[in-house]
């Protein structure tokens, strides 16, 4: 294990997080689906972090200690995975495996998420992990209208 994985926690996010996690994802948005379009902007991004996502989802988030904010956040409702998203500048430091690890953890039945076609890289680290992709759909039940995909994990 290299020490930037060691020097990063993951813990239950609370209000104060709602900004920094929101950060997050409009970060690894930018960079990861740059051809995807946003219907929301960055304020209403925010706002629905923390009015919605902190304060009514199991919200987690990832702190490295040389580091103030949040470097990545993983949401779950029920038993949907609903957002992983990490720092641009952290991903490939272990950080996305120690989510999922979590995420199987408090949903030891299974687990189903969506993520957009375009997002190979995103598949590739799913399907690494066990996940299967089980539906396609052409966009029309998203608000981004992009072609999707499920996936689904089952222990």
């Amino acid at each position: 294990m290299r020490s930037s994985e060691a020097a990063v926690g993951l813990r239950r996010a609370a209000a104060p997080d709602a900004a920094s996690a929101a950060d997050v994802w409009l970060r690894s948005f930018a960079a990861a689906l740059p051809t995807v379009v946003r219907p929301h902007s960055d304020d209403e991004v925010r706002a629905y972090f923390r009015e919605v996502v902190v304060p009514l989802r199991e919200t987690w988030v990832a702190e490295a200690a040389d580091r103030v904010g949040t470097v990545g956040v993983l949401v779950l409702d029920g038993n949907v995975l609903s957002q992983l998203y990490l720092d641009p500048d952290w991903r490939g430091r272990g950080i996305g495996d120690r989510f999922l690890a979590l995420a199987k953890e408090r949903s030891p039945a299974g687990l189903s998420l969506w993520t957009f076609q375009v997002n190979k890289p995103a598949h590739r680290f799913y399907e690494r992990h066990g996940f299967v992709a089980v539906e396609f759909t052409d966009g029309a039940g998203n608000e981004e209208r992009e072609p999707d995909v499920r996936y689904e994990w089952r222990p």
